[in-house]
C-alpha cells in the first residue's frame, strides 16, 4: 500500500514562504509589486516595529472584485499570465501566484479591496479559517499583515533586530521609488515618515528626497541606444563615492535587480577616477523587449539573464565612459591679486565688527614679504672636498 499523500494547502504554503518570505522585506516587496502592477499611482507603506507587529500597504490602483479576492489567496492564482508563451515576455513585476498563500500562511492577514463598485474583506489566520465579508472601502486596496511568523517560532527566531530589519525594506523602497518617480511612496514605521516622494516623474528629484541635496547637485545624466537595449538614468561624479554596492541601482524594464556582471562593468568605468574598493552612486534603467532577458531564476526575481549581455554592456561602459570624459573634474579656482597690505587691511575692516577697535587691526597684522629666490653658493670642488675631510676626521676622533 502507497504512503504518498497530497500535501496539505496550508502545509506547501508553508514550505513555499520558505523560499518567498524570509525577512520582512519580502512581505514588503510582493505587496508592494502588487500594488504596482494594480495600475497604482500612490503607494503607503506603515510599519510598527519594522514590520514585525504589522505591515500595511495601501494603494489607489484598479483593486479586485469579491471572487478575484477570494481566488488571489489560493496557490498560483495569477492575473498575470495565461499560457506558456506569456513566461517568456513577462511585463509585470508579479507572476508566480505564490506571494498572497505564502505571506498569509505565516501571518494574519486582513485585505480590503473594492473594483470601484463593491468593496470586499477577507481575513485570514495562519492560512485558514478564511472569512469573507463586506468592506467600505471605495477605491482601491489596503492589506495589512500582522505578527509574521507566529506560527512558525524558528523562523521568527531567525529575523534579525528591528534595525536591520528596517534598513533591508528603507533599502528596497528607495530602489522602487527610483524606479518609479511617476508613483507617489510613502513610507513610515511607528508613524515616524522614512520617504514621501511626490510622484511628478522627476527623476531627480526623487534623488534628492532619498540621498540630499549635496548628492542631487552631483549626479550626471545620460542616455543612450542600440538596436536592443536602451538606457538611462543617472551617474555621480567621481568624488561622490560609496564603500559598497547599495548605491548602486540597476533595473530591467523598471524591475530592481542584482546583476555582478553589470555592476562590475560600470565599476570598471571609474577604475582611473577613484580608489580601489570604493563605488559611484547610480541609477540606470535598461528598457529591453523582455524576451531578451529570463527573470524566472528564482523566486525573489531579483536574478536576471540576458541573451545579448555583451551588447548592453558595450553600450553602458561607452555611455558612462564618453559622460565622464565630457565633465570637468577639475573644479573652478579664482585667484585675487592683492599687491599691498593696504587692500587687505580695507577688506578686514570692512568684514570686521564695530566693536572691534582700528587701532588694534594695525597692530595685528604686518606685512610680510617672502622671497623664495635662494641663490646658491658657488664653492669650488676642491672647497667642498677639503670640508668632507675634516667632517671625517672629527667623526674619528
Amino acid at each position: 500500500m502507497s504512503n504518498i499523500k497530497v500535501m496539505d494547502d496550508v502545509l506547501a504554503n508553508k514550505i513555499a514562504a520558505g523560499e518567498v518570505v524570509e525577512k520582512t522585506m519580502n512581505v514588503v516587496k510582493e505587496l508592494v509589486e502588487n500594488s504596482i502592477d494594480a495600475g497604482s499611482t500612490s503607494i503607503i507603506i506603515d510599519l510598527i516595529d519594522s514590520g514585525v507587529k504589522e505591515i500595511k500597504v495601501t494603494d489607489n490602483g484598479k483593486g479586485m472584485d469579491k471572487n478575484d479576492a477570494i481566488l488571489a489567496f489560493s496557490r498560483h492564482a495569477t492575473s498575470k499570465l495565461t499560457d506558456l508563451d506569456d513566461l517568456f515576455n513577462i511585463s509585470s513585476l508579479g507572476f508566480r501566484g505564490e506571494a498572497l498563500p505564502s505571506i498569509a500562511a505565516v501571518s494574519k492577514v486582513v485585505l480590503k479591496t473594492s473594483d470601484h463598485h463593491v468593496g470586499t474583506k477577507i481575513e485570514i489566520d495562519g492560512g485558514k479559517d478564511m472569512k469573507v465579508d463586506s468592506s467600505d472601502l471605495q477605491e482601491g486596496t489596503t492589506i495589512t499583515v500582522k505578527n509574521l511568523f507566529y506560527n512558525t517560532p524558528v523562523r521568527l527566531k531567525y529575523l534579525k533586530n528591528l534595525y536591520v530589519e528596517l534598513a533591508y525594506i528603507t533599502e528596497y523602497i528607495n530602489k522602487m521609488a527610483l524606479a518609479y518617480p511617476s508613483i507617489k511612496f510613502r513610507l513610515t514605521n511607528n508613524e515616524k515618515v522614512l520617504l514621501d516622494t511626490t510622484g511628478d516623474g522627476d527623476l531627480l528629484k526623487v534623488i534628492y528626497n532619498i540621498y540630499g541635496i549635496e548628492v542631487a547637485k552631483k549626479m550626471i545624466p545620460i542616455e543612450a541606444e542600440n538596436d536592443d537595449y536602451h538606457i538611462s538614468g543617472f551617474i555621480s561624479y567621481p568624488e561622490l563615492n560609496k564603500s559598497n554596492r547599495n548605491y548602486m541601482t540597476t533595473l530591467i524594464n523598471g524591475r530592481v535587480i542584482k546583476n555582478n556582471d553589470l555592476n562590475r562593468a560600470i565599476v570598471d568605468c571609474y577604475h582611473t577616477y577613484m580608489h580601489k574598493d570604493r563605488y559611484p552612486i547610480i541609477v540606470l534603467n535598461v528598457d529591453v523587449d523582455p524576451i531578451l532577458v529570463d527573470i524566472n531564476i528564482h523566486p525573489t526575481k531579483m536574478d536576471v539573464k540576458f541573451s545579448k549581455f555583451d551588447t548592453l554592456k558595450d553600450l553602458v561602459v561607452k555611455t558612462i565612459t564618453k559622460r565622464l570624459e565630457q565633465i570637468n573634474l577639475i573644479p573652478d579656482a579664482m585667484v585675487r591679486n592683492i599687491n599691498n597690505f593696504s587692500e587687505v587691511r580695507h577688506q578686514i575692516i570692512d568684514k570686521r565688527d564695530d566693536s572691534i577697535d582700528k587701532d588694534m587691526i594695525d597692530t595685528k597684522y604686518e606685512e610680510m614679504v617672502l622671497d623664495f629666490d635662494v641663490k646658491e653658493e658657488e664653492l669650488p670642488y676642491t672647497s667642498l672636498k677639503k670640508e668632507e675631510e675634516v667632517v671625517e676626521k672629527e667623526e674619528d676622533c
